[in-house]
Formats: structure tokens, sequence, C-alpha cells
């Protein structure tokens, strides 16, 4: 029996998480018949790594689209409102990790071990949710199918790689400054990232919410299939370069003992918990760089609900955040035969 191959395109290829796309889909072994990367104009003609080959970048632009089964874009959101609907006519999957189409009512929002099944209702378009979205769903939605979600309060403490490269670079270029007491700038993040912590991760939204916050609260009821659901949330910047990490207090239906919710999540779908306080074992951005995996520990009763529990969930916000959970959707979809177009 031939197995199904598909022409890619990575739209955004030469961004932090267009790159990571491209290391996934050869790292987790997409069946493609072939790969393109796709950016602007200025970076055309550049090299990207794709396994042990390189890929010239070619211009975005509707055209560049033809023949294209799937797409998987980070390019940011102006761009994917103006070019995936192009692609998704000509045909393909288009697989988007901006905030453009989360929130539109007939474009699933899908992480794979929640909500699988929302990929049937595509219209040529999926939306890759927010990176602190991605991680905290993942733990929640196995102790939900348990004992019954029905608050959430998260503080969440993401890395300067969520800000792209010039996050990194930014932390980078300070705490050199700091310790050489050299001159530096502040343009990427909203104060001096170097041994600070910033709680302002966007621009400002409803109610002195900032974007990123309200994220959490709409991309999760959507996910979970929750409307209801109570979600009280505050986004913070910390300076470490990967992995964003996760306060999570969440109450439940009926109370689910800190032992009955290792053992839900020590069984559930891209979870480890790592979870011995008397060792000192616990999850740490150090620990999860370059995994696929969301991690839990610090499980604990909430003092004030009986009902409620504590989790702290970290997870590399490039990978399992971003560009991992795309190649999950685009190898579901193709299993699924959810995608139009394939070449034996």
């Amino acid at each position: 029996m031939q197995t199904k191959k598909y022409k890619v395109a990575v739209l955004g290829a030469t961004g932090a998480v267009g790159r990571e796309m491209l290391t996934l889909l050869d790292e987790l072994r997409f069946p493609a018949s072939e790969v393109i990367a796709l950016a602007s104009e200025r970076s055309e003609g550049e090299e990207v790594e794709f396994g042990n080959r390189h890929l010239k970048v070619k211009v975005a632009k509707p055209e560049a689209f033809d023949g294209v089964d799937i797409v998987l874009a980070s390019a940011g959101s102006a761009v994917s409102r103006l070019l995936l609907p192009e692609a998704a006519r000509r045909g393909a999957l288009c697989i988007d990790n901006s905030s453009a189409f989360r929130m539109v009512a007939d474009v699933p929002l899908v992480v794979p071990e929640v909500n699988p099944e929302a990929m049937i209702r595509h219209n040529g378009i999926i939306a890759n949710p927010n990176c602190s979205t991605i991680q905290m769903v993942v733990a929640l939605k196995p102790l939900h199918d348990a004992a019954g979600l029905r608050k959430v309060v998260v503080t969440t403490y993401q890395s300067t790689s969520g800000a792209g490269k010039k996050g990194m670079d930014e932390l980078h270029d300070q705490t050199v400054g700091l310790l050489n007491s050299r001159p530096f700038e502040v343009q990427v993040h909203h104060a001096r990232i170097a041994f600070n912590v910033v709680p302002h991760i966007g621009n400002a939204g409803a109610d002195d919410y900032t974007e990123e916050e309200l994220k959490l609260v709409y991309e999760t009821r959507k996910i979970m299939g929750l409307p209801d659901l109570l979600v009280s949330p505050t986004a913070v910047r910390v300076p470490v370069f990967a992995c964003h990490s996760e306060s999570v207090v969440c109450e439940f239906e009926r109370p689910l003992s800190p032992d009955e919710a290792r053992e839900i999540l020590s069984h559930a779908a891209g979870i480890e918990v790592v979870d011995d306080l008397a060792q000192k074992k616990y999850p740490m951005p150090m620990d999860a760089t370059g995994s696929n995996s969301v991690f839990v520990g610090r499980i604990r009763r909430d003092l004030t609900s009986p009902n409620g529990l504590l989790l702290w969930v970290v997870a590399d916000n490039l990978r399992k955040g971003a560009a991992t959970n795309a190649v999950q959707i685009a190898l579901l979809a193709a299993k699924a035969g959810l995608v139009r177009g394939a070449r034996a």
C-alpha cells in the first residue's frame, strides 16, 4: 500500500517558529513529497535548514500556493489574513499559528490532545492556539474529563522567545549591558527584561487585561467547548530564553486528590509528570527546552477550595506551543483524509 504524500509550504520559514516547523516536519517524518520555504521579499534566496538539506526561500505570494496541499503558517496576522484565504481557495489546508482566525466561528481552533474532532469542520483553515493556551489546555483536559472543570486562575511566566528572535536578543543585549555597565535599549518588551519580570505582554485590552491574557480566556473556552468557563489570567514576561511556565489554580465540580490527578495525567497523551518536591523534581524551562511534551508538577490541593488543585505547567513555546502543535494537526489531518490533495 502506497503512502500518500503532500506538498507542504512553510510560510514565515525564516522566523523562529517557521524554522522549528521545518525541523519538526523532518523530525516527525511528515509524509511530504516536497517542502517549500516561503517568506517576504527581503528573505528571497536565503537558505533555511530542512533535515540535512537546505531550502532556498521563495517569495510568499498567492501563486506560490499553486499545487500546495498543506500550508504551515507563522508569518503574523496581517500576512495570514492576506494570503491564507488565497491558499485555501487553491485547495490547500492552511494551519495558521497567528491570531488572525482563532476566534472566527467557523475556523477550528485545535489542540490534538484536546479537541481533534474539531478539525472535521474545517473550510481550508485551521487555527493554532496561543502558546500559553496550548500547554494549559493539554494539562486541564484530562482532569476536566475526570472531575468537570469550573474555574481557572492562571499566571503565566513567559520566555522572551515568545516575542521572537528580537525578544531573545533584547534579553541577551540588556544582560551583557548591565553586567558590563554599557548602555542598552528597551524596544521589544514593555520594560527592561534583564534581571526583571514584566507583568505586561501584548497590547491593552478590555478591563485592563492585556490581549495576551484575554487569549487565555476566549481560546480556552473555545477549545474545550466550555463557553461559560471562568478564567482569570495574568501574563508575565520573565528573563528566560525558551519555554513558558504557568501557575494554574483549577476548581472542579467534584473533589480530585493530588494522587488522582497525578495518575490521570501520567496516562494522558503529550504529558510528562515531574512531581517530587522532596527530591527537588519539578518542571523547569531548562529541562523542557527542545521537548514536544507538556510537563506538569507541583500538584497539590488548593487551600481555599475543597474541589481545587494547583498545577505548575511548563512547555517549550516554540515547539508544543507553536510548531509541534501545527505539525501534529497536519499529521492528524492527513491520517483522517482531511487534506484535499495528495500524491501517491
